[in-house]
């Protein structure tokens, strides 16, 4: 009987969890969804904003070729700057100083300076380098062209675009290279590997955790970035749109349909970027983020209650 009384009396009480409350997440949920809500409100019942022109010139085909032009604007550019990053970035690691010099003034004069400084400059590249001319450099010519034809306002453009994307991908791949531990490059030299093999096969894939997520921002970037080119007279989306409301003056509608082409664009960017960036996350320490499609799942089977 004793034994019995002892043992009750020794028993914990069971342990009641109580959930924490928060009451301010829903104030805070509450206010955000009016002030979307007016200002949702605003754009469909404002009578100064005709809904019928933004619909009539969604799909215009002037729009439609500033979209192809910003896509190509945008892939030529960021596969130009990626390829100048990587190589800048290896070459400011060098141990030459005269390598790492030349492409530390790169780094430094392209990102020191304005995109729209650059463009202007491409744009009017012509001015002062009338001929391109090729031969023994400070000798004798035997060809040459007009620069006109050689750098074309889309060559320009692409020169802008890419030599700035360059400078900052070089300290995009610089971070993802130094962040490898050293211990792997010297692993793969003792097995007899050189320096560009152990760059190429060991330290950049390695490296690639790091630069996806910041290189798929860029990309991000350079989407809207290419919008600056309609200044020099390359018709890309924004361009596209000013030279119609410059006809029929609705200048907020045709805003409004570039903007809704741009969010396309990047949102469909951002579902790529995801995808890659979790196949490059396999085998770290974080967890491998879930799809969309699990997620919904995860969501279904706990009834809604997904944390």
């Amino acid at each position: 009987m004793t034994s019995e009384v002892e043992t009750t009396r020794g028993r914990p009480e069971t342990i009641r969890a109580v959930p924490v409350r928060h009451p301010w997440r829903w104030v805070a949920v509450v206010v955000i969804a009016v002030l979307v809500a007016m200002f949702a409100h605003m754009l469909v019942a404002n009578p100064n904003i005709h809904w019928s022109v933004v619909r009539k010139n969604l799909f215009n085909s002037l729009i439609l070729q500033g979209v192809r032009m910003t896509l190509e604007l945008t892939v030529i550019s960021m596969a130009v700057g990626i390829v100048l990053g990587v190589v800048a970035a290896v070459m400011r690691l060098s141990r030459n100083p005269i390598v790492s010099g030349v492409a530390w003034v790169y780094v430094w004069f392209f990102r020191g300076t304005p995109l729209l400084v650059q463009i202007f400059f491409w744009f009017a590249f012509s001015t002062f380098v009338r001929n391109i001319a090729f031969g023994i450099p400070f000798g004798p010519h035997f060809d040459g062209a007009d620069s006109n034809k050689v750098v074309t306002l889309f060559i320009s453009g692409i020169l802008a675009l890419a030599l700035n994307e360059g400078a900052y991908m070089s300290e995009i791949v610089r971070a993802g290279i130094v962040s490898v531990d050293e211990g792997q490059t010297e692993a793969a030299h003792a097995l007899g590997m050189t320096r560009l093999q152990t760059m190429w096969r060991v330290v950049l894939p390695q490296a690639m955790r790091v630069i996806i997520p910041p290189t798929g921002n860029e990309v991000n970037s350079m989407l809207k970035n290419t919008s600056l080119v309609s200044v020099a007279g390359l018709i890309d989306l924004l361009a596209a749109a000013q030279h119609i409301y410059y006809k029929n003056y609705r200048i907020v509608e045709l805003l409004i349909v570039a903007s809704i082409w741009y969010l396309a664009m990047t949102s469909a960017w951002q579902i790529v970027q995801y995808y890659i960036e979790r196949y490059y996350g396999r085998g770290s320490a974080r967890a491998t983020p879930l799809t969309p499609m699990q997620r919904a799942r995860m969501l279904a089977a706990r009834g809604g209650h997904y944390q």
